[in-house]
């Protein structure tokens, strides 16, 4: 992709014109006060093994190392980014677009709970309004300068995924898994799925692979024996990260307090990231 910003992103690569041949155009441009310049998703074959924890964490790590980061959050049913962040206030909506929340350290978000009265409130709605909920999310929101944008997708391989992977041009997958016999199978449709709509998979990082007991130093294997290395070896993909069972984790993200979080779980990410073509401050 291009190194500079584009805010039509549909026409900024070679790459971008190729996911567009032999089918029907979907794309969505970025409100014209906008610009990003790297999008990446965050994906997980099943729900529960983590994959809005990861896109918090990596967000905050890029934004430590002095990147402007962003989140949307496609999980439209079940957004947890808001809390994550300990955020309360709500999205203002202007006659020329939606302003993000930004966070205490300037990520910038949009999430259907900062559109909603009350955040506990259920979003039943059908998968065609979902789906049209994130292309709001991409179109209509004004995101100021940001250099990678990550993206909680809601698990699985729905209308939402599939909507994401249609209208935004994204440059790469990271598929977040847990330590369980059932994980190849789930990983592998993920990669199915990105492989389809010829999207990179930067790797995969695992969720809950072990816990470090404060005690005697060692590490255990709570939810069973790790596949990770032999479901990676099978699809060619590298293993970015292992993050383990830490109640100071799960504390961070129950009290809002995930850019206070300290730990080098992802730094190796952040690296991969960062070796992506265009990726700069």
């Amino acid at each position: 992709m291009s190194e500079n910003c584009n805010q039509n992103r549909n026409s900024c690569s070679e790459e971008c014109a190729e996911r567009q041949e032999s089918r029907i155009d979907f794309s969505e441009t970025l409100h014209d006060k906008s610009c990003v310049k790297k999008v990446i998703g965050v994906v997980s074959g099943k729900g529960g093994v983590g994959k809005s924890l990861v896109t918090s964490m990596l967000a905050v790590t890029m934004n430590r190392l002095g990147y402007h980061t962003a989140i949307l959050d496609a999980d439209v049913t079940g957004p947890s980014i808001p809390k994550a962040f300990g955020i309360k206030e709500r999205a203002l909506i202007s006659e020329e677009g939606i302003i993000p929340v930004k966070s205490k350290t300037g990520i910038q978000m949009m999430s259907v709970n900062l559109l909603l009265e009350d955040d506990t409130d259920p979003v039943v709605w059908r998968g065609p309004i979902l789906a049209n909920t994130v292309k709001q999310f991409w179109k209509d929101v004004i995101w100021n300068n940001v250099d990678i944008m990550f993206i909680d997708m809601p698990p699985g391989t729905g209308d939402v995924p599939l909507t994401v992977f249609q209208s935004i041009a994204v440059d790469g997958l990271i598929i977040v898994t847990s330590p369980q016999e059932l994980v190849s199978m789930i990983v592998t449709k993920a990669v199915k799925m990105a492989e389809m709509m010829n999207i990179p998979i930067i790797g995969l990082v695992e969720n809950m692979s072990y816990f470090r007991c404060p005690d005697n130093g060692k590490d255990y294997q709570i939810f069973g024996e790790s596949h990770i290395e032999e479901v990676a070896g099978q699809h060619q993909l590298p293993v970015l990260a292992r993050i383990p069972i830490d109640p100071k984790i799960s504390t961070a993200c129950d009290r809002g307090m995930m850019e206070m979080l300290e730990g080098n779980w992802l730094d190796s990410t952040a690296g991969k990231i960062e070796e992506m073509e265009g990726t700069r401050k």
